[in-house]
């Protein structure tokens, strides 16, 4: 699928919570000529200072977080349960051990604001980042929440406003 159609964002007809936490989605960041994504499930969509954003969230070690603090846009793409087997490997491989730029089954589409998506996917969500924030232990209310983090690698956070919804 190459013929995306562009949408508002209010338009999209997916749970939000079921796209990013039961589907998975893919992060990525950087250019057509060189880019990593990683899969991530934790993350959000919604409305923050009067426009459409998304929250995703990468570990400081993931090798996605060199392309994203480089970048001033990024996506985040959905895709079909037909797909999962790629968003395992794409979460579970580092970009610095395997050309991830070279997955079969997945076809990088050069993006707007020099972003990529994937040809596969079923949401594509061209993001323009707009804030980010370091999540420190020292905030959680809940300290059942610090299980989560056992190596102490806390997730930087990172708000964009989606600039294109492509369905």
């Amino acid at each position: 699928m190459t013929d995306f159609k562009q949408i508002n964002p209010r338009q999209i007809a997916d749970n939000a919570i079921k796209l990013i936490g039961t589907d998975w989605m893919l992060i990525t960041a950087g250019s057509i000529d060189s880019y990593n994504m990683m899969t991530a499930s934790w993350g959000s969509l919604g409305v923050l200072w009067n426009k459409n954003v998304a929250t995703c969230f990468i570990r400081p070690q993931r090798h996605t977080f060199e392309f994203m603090e480089k970048a001033d846009n990024y996506t985040l793409t959905f895709f079909d349960e037909n797909k999962r087997d790629l968003l395992m490997y794409c979460g579970s491989k580092s970009g610095r051990d395997v050309d991830k730029m070279s997955i079969d089954g997945l076809t990088p589409v050069p993006g707007a604001d020099g972003t990529v998506y994937f040809a596969e996917s079923k949401l594509a969500l061209v993001c323009r980042k707009l804030y980010f924030q370091d999540i420190t232990p020292l905030n959680f209310i809940d300290p059942a929440i610090d299980e989560n983090y056992p190596e102490k690698d806390y997730h930087r956070m990172y708000i964009g406003e989606i600039t294109r919804a492509l369905v």
